[in-house]
C-alpha cells in the first residue's frame, strides 16, 4: 500500500484522537493513561507512608479522600491502610511501568525506529489501549467499594484473597482486581504479540537484526518476556476465581475460621506463589529492560560516541530474558522450600548479576571521556545507572537463600526492589518523555525545568529508600499498619518520620515535571526535526505527523545506530540512512 493510499481519508475527532489506529496517537493515549495512574499510585503511597510515620493520629486528609467510613474521624483504619498498600503495588508496577513504559515507548519508537508505517496490526494495537483503559478504570473504581479494595498485598496470597470473608477487602473488592487483572494481562498479550511481529516483519530495506537500535532490541524481548510469562498469572488468577467463586479448593487446604471447620481440603498456597512469581520475576524485567533500552540509546546520542560493547547488550538483553524465567523460586526461600532447591535458586539468581553487570560497565565505559550533554534526559539516563548498581547489590543479599531468611518481609525488601525496578524503570521512563517528546508533540520541554525535577527527585528517591535498608537490617517487618506496640522498634519512629517527608517533597515536585509536561505541549519552542542530532530514523521523519510516518519512499538504512564521532565525517553524527563511503567500515563493538 503506498503513503498516498494509506492517508488521506478525512479523520474526525473520534478515529483521530479516540479509536485511533495511528501508533503514534495510540502511544500518547498509552503516556497519558500511566500518567494518571501514577499520581493515584503516587498518592496512596503517600496516604499509607503518613499512617506509619505518624501511627493513628487523625489528619484531615484521610478524612477528607478517604472519608468517614475508611478514615473514621481522620483516623485509617487498619485494613485499610493494607488495602492502600495493595493497590499502590498493583498500580505501580502493571499499570504504570509495565503499561505506561512498555505501552507508551514500544508504540511510539518500534514503527519509526525500524522503518516501518505502522505496527503489524493496528486494529489489535487500539483493541489492547482500550482494554488496558478498562482494567484501569476497573482497579481504580475498586477504591471506591463499601467493604474496601483488595487488601491480600499486591502479591494477593490466599487465603487471605482465596476467602470472601478472611477480612474486609477479600470481598467484591478482591474480585474486581481479579476481573482487571484477567483484562491487563489480555491487553499485555495483544500489544507483545503486535511487537513482537512488527519487529520480524516489517523492518525496512537493509534493517538486519544487528542494526537495530537497543530500545528495539529491549522492546522486542520484553514482548517475548510478557508473551512467555503473563499467561501463567492468568491461569493463578483464573484459578484464584474459581476458589473464590465455585468452591474448589486449588490453593486451600483445612482451614479454620473463628472455630468453623470449611470445607476445602487437598489444595496448597504455595502452588499459587509459585504460578504468581513466574510471572512476578520475569515481570521485573519487563518493567526494567524498556528503561535500559531508552538509556542506551540516550547514552550513546548524549556522549556523542558509539555504544559500547553492542553485541554484548544484545547478549546481556537475552541472557537476562533467560534467566529470569529460572528465579522465581528465590521469593520463596521461607515458604518450607527444599533447601537443595533454594540452592539452586540461589545459584540462577545470582548468575542473572553478570548480563546485568555487563549492562552498567558498557554503560559507564559509554560515558568515559564522551562529550556528554547533560540535559534532562541524559541525566535521568545517568540516574538510572546509580539506582540499578545501587539497588542490585543489595539483590545479591536477597538472592541468597540463607542471607535472604533474616531479612525476608523487612523493609531491606521494600528498599532493594524500589530501588533496582521501581526508581530504575521510573528514571528510564522520565529519560524517555524528555528525548521523545519532540517527536511526541513537535515542542521542547522546559529545560530548566527539568534540571529541577531531576535533582529533587534523584535526592528524595535516595532519601525515601537508602533509610529504609537500615530499619530493614534492624527487623522491622513491612506492611504493618503501626509499630507501637514494639518496644524495640521504638527508636526507628524517627527514621519512618524522615522517609516520610523525603516522600511528599518527592511526590509533591513531580507537579514540576506535569506542569512543564503539559504547558509545553501547547506552548512549548517547537522542535527543530532531529534537535538531539541522534542517528536513529525516527527524527528522519516531518515533525507533524503524517499517517505512514514518512511521506513517499521509506528510507533505505546502510549503518547501525550508533556511528557518533566517527572519523572521516564532518559532523559528529552519521544518520543510518547515510550510505556508507569507500573503504568506510561498519563499525559493531
Amino acid at each position: 500500500m503506498s503513503a498516498h493510499e494509506h492517508g488521506h481519508h478525512k479523520e474526525t475527532f473520534i478515529t483521530k484522537y479516540i479509536f485511533s489506529l495511528d501508533h503514534k496517537m495510540i502511544a500518547k493515549q498509552y503516556l497519558i493513561t500511566g500518567l494518571i495512574m501514577g499520581i493515584v499510585g503516587v498518592l496512596l503511597s503517600i496516604l499509607f507512608r503518613m499512617q506509619i510515620a505518624w501511627p493513628e493520629q487523625s489528619f484531615g486528609i484521610f478524612k477528607f479522600l478517604l472519608g468517614e467510613n475508611f478514615a473514621p474521624g481522620g483516623v485509617m483504619r487498619n485494613d485499610i491502610y493494607l488495602a492502600l498498600v495493595t493497590i499502590h503495588g498493583t498500580i505501580m508496577v502493571f499499570f504504570v511501568l509495565t503499561a505506561g513504559l512498555s505501552g507508551t515507548f514500544s508504540n511510539l519508537l518500534i514503527p519509526l525506529q525500524i522503518g516501518a508505517r505502522d505496527m503489524a496490526s493496528g486494529f489489535m494495537n487500539m483493541l489492547s489501549y482500550w482494554m488496558f483503559f478498562i482494567s484501569s478504570v476497573i482497579m481504580l473504581g475498586s477504591l471506591f467499594i463499601e467493604s474496601g479494595p483488595a487488601s491480600a498485598g499486591w502479591t494477593i496470597y490466599p487465603p487471605l484473597s482465596a476467602l470472601p470473608q478472611a477480612i474486609p477487602g477479600s470481598g467484591l473488592g478482591m474480585t474486581l482486581w481479579l476481573v482487571s487483572m484477567a483484562i491487563f494481562i489480555a491487553s499485555s498479550l495483544m500489544g507483545s504479540l503486535n511487537y513482537v511481529v512488527t519487529v520480524i516483519n516489517l523492518r525496512t530495506k537493509g534493517m538486519t537484526m544487528t542494526r537495530l537500535p537497543l530500545t528495539v532490541w529491549a522492546f522486542f524481548v520484553t514482548a517475548i518476556i510478557g508473551i512467555i510469562s503473563f499467561p501463567v498469572l492468568f491461569s493463578a488468577a483464573l484459578l484464584l476465581i474459581f476458589d473464590r467463586s465455585f468452591g474448589t479448593s486449588f490453593f486451600l487446604s483445612d482451614i479454620f475460621i473463628q472455630g468453623e471447620v470449611l470445607h476445602y481440603q487437598g489444595g496448597s498456597p504455595v502452588l499459587f506463589e509459585h504460578l504468581f512469581w513466574f510471572l512476578g520475576h520475569p515481570e521485573v524485567y519487563i518493567v526494567l529492560l524498556p528503561a535500559l533500552g531508552i538509556t542506551s540509546e540516550i547514552i550513546a546520542t548524549n556522549s556523542r560516541k558509539p555504544i559500547f560493547g553492542y553485541r554484548a547488550m544484545i547478549a546481556s538483553i537475552l541472557a537476562i530474558a533467560f534467566l529470569s524465567t529460572i528465579v522465581w523460586g528465590h521469593h520463596m526461600f521461607i515458604s518450607g522450600m527444599n533447601p537443595f532447591l533454594g540452592s539452586v535458586f540461589t545459584f540462577t539468581t545470582l548468575l542473572i548479576a553478570i548480563p546485568s553487570a555487563v549492562k552498567a560497565f558498557n554503560y559507564i565505559t559509554t560515558l568515559w571521556k564522551g562529550n556528554l550533554q547533560l540535559n534532562p534526559a541524559m541525566l535521568f539516563s545517568i540516574g538510572l545507572v546509580s539506582t540499578f548498581i545501587t539497588g542490585g547489590l543489595t539483590g545479591i543479599i536477597l538472592g541468597d537463600s540463607t542471607l535472604d531468611i533474616n531479612v525476608h518481609d523487612t523493609y531491606f525488601v521494600v528498599a532493594h526492589f524500589h530501588l533496582v525496578m521501581g526508581i530504575s524503570a521510573l528514571y528510564g521512563f522520565f529519560a524517555g518523555v524528555y528525548h521523545w517528546f519532540p517527536k511526541m508533540f513537535g515542542k521542547m520541554m522546559n529545560k530548566t525545568l527539568g534540571y529541577v525535577h531531576f535533582w529533587v527527585t534523584a535526592v528524595c528517591a535516595y532519601g525515601v529508600f537508602f533509610p529504609m535498608h537500615f530499619i530493614g537490617m534492624a527487623g522491622l517487618p513491612r506492611r504493618y499498619y503501626t509499630n507501637s506496640a514494639f518496644p524495640l522498634f521504638d527508636e526507628l519512629a524517627d527514621v519512618n518520620v524522615l522517609i516520610t517527608v523525603f516522600a511528599i517533597v518527592g511526590a509533591v515536585f513531580q507537579i514540576v515535571f506535569f506542569w512543564n509536561f503539559f504547558y509545553s505541549i501547547f506552548y512549548g519552542k517547537k522542535a527543530t526535526q532531529n534537535p538531539w542530532r541522534s542517528n536513529t530514523l525516527e527524527w528522519t521523519t516531518p515533525v507533524e505527523h503524517i499517517h505512514g510516518n514518512w511521506p513517499g519512499e521509506i528510507p533505505e538504512v546502510h549503518r547501525w545506530a550508533y556511528d557518533y564521532s566517527k572519523p572521516g565525517h564532518d559532523e559528529d553524527f552519521v544518520s543510518q540512512i547515510t550510505p556508507m563511503k569507500d573503504g568506510e567500515e561498519e563499525l559493531h563493538h
